[in-house]
């Protein structure tokens, strides 16, 4: 696991915020008295400076000063306005990482000039168990060093995989989004088994692990899901009679505009 050689200063201490610091601390990516964060609700901070023995403060300015990476884990339209406080204290030093949906680099760079250091990240709420995966995109200023540092930090929680920006939208309709639509298969899956006579528990147990243990047969495999999909419908088999059923439901075609439209509402937030 890379380490990190810089200070880092996060702004915002919500979910995902708070899984990456966790991460970090966890994958001794950095020590906690090199991590400094901020945000406005004091009941996040204090649990957080408890678990983690991170440096808290409610003052943004704070944190741009106390570090040399600067990660704005904040919703798209916090973007302009923290930015807009904070800039008096950064400098042409500082690398900023920005996980807001949809916020392009060049929105960023409105506000803190085109010299500025910024590289924009898609992460995914799996990160909160160490099995996120994130794409990233630095921008023109961004240096070698600062792109290990941004790796460093998503692979303390998962994987990452460098982008240029203009997939970034597509990243966040398939990954950002994509566990919600997991999650509804997953629910789908058990409610199919208590409708067979499962008792929830076990319906729910079942089915999670059904497609834990599916995902992972992919990525250790390296087989394309199709192949494996063949190995387990048997001719006249149970998995076929499934399958049929899925496709006359338009399975496929639903995953497939869910993550069209997923991609187009994240472009809305950028502007595009």
């Amino acid at each position: 696991m890379a380490k990190l050689s810089r200070r880092l200063g996060v702004i915002g201490a919500g979910k995902m915020g708070s899984a990456l610091i966790r991460g970090i601390v966890k994958a001794a990516v950095l020590s906690p008295d090199k991590i400094t964060v901020s945000d406005v609700d004091s009941g996040l901070l204090s649990s957080l400076k408890q678990d983690t023995g991170i440096k808290t403060t409610p003052d943004n300015s704070i944190v741009v000063k106390a570090a040399e990476i600067i990660l704005l884990a904040l919703k798209p339209d916090m973007i302009r306005p923290v930015l807009q406080e904070v800039k008096g204290a950064l400098t042409k030093d500082h690398l900023i990482i920005s996980i807001a949906a949809g916020v392009p680099i060049k929105q960023i760079e409105e506000v803190t000039g085109p010299e500025a250091r910024v590289v924009r990240v898609m992460p995914n709420t799996p990160a909160l168990i160490g099995q996120g995966a994130a794409a990233f995109s630095p921008g023109k200023k961004a240096k070698k060093e600062d792109v290990e540092d941004v790796k460093a930090i998503l692979e303390a929680v998962g994987v990452a995989v460098e982008l240029p920006e203009k997939h970034l939208d597509a990243v966040t309709g398939l990954s950002g989004s994509g566990p919600a639509f997991v999650f509804m298969v997953i629910e789908a899956l058990a409610d199919g088994g208590v409708k067979m006579g499962l008792p929830r528990a076990v319906a729910m147990t079942l089915a999670a692990q059904t497609v834990a243990g599916a995902a992972k047969m992919v990525l250790e495999t390296k087989k394309h899901p199709g192949e494996l999909k063949d190995q387990v419908a048997s001719p006249g088999g149970t998995t076929i009679a499934g399958i049929s059923a899925l496709e006359r439901g338009g399975l496929r075609a639903t995953l497939i505009e869910a993550v069209e439209a997923a991609t187009k509402r994240s472009m809305e937030l950028g502007g595009k």
